[in-house]
Formats: structure tokens, sequence, C-alpha cells
């Protein structure tokens, strides 16, 4: 239990700490003069003022946030250094740094998970498992190209698709001896999960040779098909198909990471990369209080040509912010009663 919370509590504060590191050194390049660099939320348990910045960098009691305070971010001003007063592409360029650094951080870490794993299965068939049923209609040796209407270059492509679209019959478009074709229906094992029924990719796929360029595609593709499994899950919450069971607050994303860390250091840098993808998306979203939100505002005050009353704004953040906590409140709650019973 001990050693699941300490890996946590490591594992946010770095995913924190990229993301606020990321709004705090552009808004220093913007010329923005940032107040106070904190680490978490609540009490403060440390800080240190810089003399020559003037800045506050803390260190707060709970591990579930962080945040940049900017001068003018809320407030008017008349100081050159005041956020309100940099130009709208500045303002966005420092709101979607954050989200951005969370997107590159993960994609660092796939990197070095692809670079340090053994095969890389690429999008050819190799065999079928024993009670396979697509083989219908695939064959060994068909490139698979695409699934549905999404295409495909890499086996982990190929198994979320096959996952995401395959629990009902699905196109699949494959390269056979030569020739483009397009098989309709085809069929896999659904399997059941979390009150949500997926395919079963049923075939195993042939081995790529461990070229750079390669080791770069499966990174690139990998961390797209992390971002396109963020925004299917949100899809899927949004129409139904995925319940609240399939939704994990801090407690239930806590046990995953504790048991990746003690599966071993790559299921745990896997891990993290997937969290880092998740909350950089999850911030873009434009839903009020986070970045997305505050991105949406300064696209209006674009097109508008002239601010959005700052009142205003800032009930609507807190409305949001309300929302949030409500929502990750439930979700927490939820977590410890599926742990009790």
């Amino acid at each position: 239990m001990w050693f699941t919370i300490l890996i946590m509590v490591l594992v946010f504060g770095v995913l924190i700490f990229i993301h606020e590191a990321g709004h705090f050194m552009t808004a220093r390049a913007c010329g923005v003069t940032v107040r106070e660099f904190a680490i978490g939320m609540g009490p403060t348990i440390f800080h240190w003022n810089s003399k020559k910045h003037g800045t506050r960098y803390g260190l707060r009691l709970l591990p579930i946030g962080g945040f940049v305070s900017m001068e003018g971010e809320d407030e008017a001003s008349d100081s050159e250094g005041a956020f309100c007063n940099k130009s709208v592409p500045k303002r966005m360029l420092i709101v979607a740094a954050g989200a951005l650094m969370n997107l590159l951080l993960g994609f660092l870490l796939m990197a070095i998970m692809v670079f340090s794993q053994g095969n890389l299965g690429s999008n050819v068939i190799g065999r079928f498992e024993e009670n396979a049923v697509s083989n219908q209609q695939l064959q060994v040796n068909d490139r698979v190209v695409k699934v549905g209407n999404t295409s495909v270059h890499t086996w982990e492509e190929l198994a979320y698709e096959v996952m995401n679209q395959g629990y009902r019959p699905v196109d699949i478009t494959v390269i056979r001896d030569g020739e483009k074709i397009r098989l309709e229906d085809v069929s896999f094992q659904p399997l059941e999960e979390s009150g949500a029924t997926f395919g079963n990719c049923d075939f195993i796929p042939y081995a790529e040779e461990r070229t750079f360029g390669n080791l770069m595609k499966h990174t690139f593709y990998r961390s797209l098909s992390t971002v396109k499994m963020v925004y299917d899950s949100l899809l899927g919450m949004i129409s139904g198909r995925f319940g609240l069971d399939a939704v994990s607050g801090p407690v239930g994303v806590a046990g995953v990471v504790g048991t990746a860390a003690r599966a071993g250091i790559l299921n745990l840098v896997y891990i993290v990369a997937v969290l880092s993808i998740n909350l950089g998306i999850f911030n873009l979203i434009p839903f009020p209080a986070l970045d997305g939100g505050r991105f949406l505002f300064l696209i209006i005050e674009g097109i508008r040509g002239k601010k959005i009353n700052p009142k205003i704004e800032s009930y609507i953040n807190f409305a949001g912010l309300v929302i949030l906590f409500a929502f990750m409140i439930f979700i927490t709650c939820k977590d410890i009663l599926k742990l009790i019973f």
C-alpha cells in the first residue's frame, strides 16, 4: 500500500510539475511576471522567494494539482509584464503550453519504451489463434491498412482499432497479393469488460525489423493511438457506450500505477506516458476552468476584437471548477467503494 502511494505521489508530482513548468517557462519567455509557481494544492509545506524575479516557489500539501499565478491573469493591471496586456497569440501560447509539455513528455516516454522493447509488431497477419473467427475472411500475409475508415500502420494501432470497432462486424481493408481489397462485415470475438463490449484481435502479426525509422514510426503511431484512445473514450462516455464503471479517479489510477510499477520499469514508463498524454488532451477540452476553456475564451476575444468581461469569465470558470471537483469526488468515492466491496 505504501509503495503504491509513494509511486502515485511521485508520478502525479512529475506530471503536474511538467505541466506547470510549461506554463511558467512560456510565460517568462513572453515577458509575463510570474508571482507564484506551486506544486500541489492546500496549505504550503515549503516555499522559497526568488529575489531576482520576485517569484514565489512553493510545495503544497495535497498532490492533486498545481498552478502558476501570473500578474494580470484574473484582474486588470497596467504593468507591462501583466498577462492581460500581452497579445492574444502570446496568451494562447502560455495557456496551451502546459498541455503541450504533457504531450511532449508522453511522446518521449513512449520512445523510451519502444526503443527498449523487443519485437515491433507489424500490420501483416502472421498466424491466427486457435479459436479465431476473423480467418473466415482474413488470410495469413494480409497487410491490414484500414479498420472501418481508420488507417492503421502498426500492430498496436491495428489491435486498438479492432478492440474499439470490432465489437460488431466491421469492414477491413487489406493488401493481398499486391491488390487492395475491402472485406465487408469481418467478425471478431466480443470481449466484455467494465460493462462495455470490445473486439478481441484473434491473430498474431509478423515482426518488423528494428531499424531507427521503424522505431520512430512505432513511437509516433503509438503516441497518436493513445491520443485517439483518450478521444474515443470521451466520445464513448458521451454516447453512453462506456458507463461510469470504465472511469477511474485518483484512487483507481493509483492502483494501476502501483501494479505497473511492480510489473517492471517499462510497464510503469508506458502507464506514465499514457497518463501524461491523457492529462494533456483532457486539459485541452474547451470546458470552463481547464486550459482548453481559457483557450476558447481567447479565440472568442480574437474574433470579437475585444476582451470578455473578466467577472463573467471568472464566474464561468468557477462554475466549471465546482463541476470538475464534484465529478472527481464522485469518481473517487466510486473507486473506494469498489475496493471495499
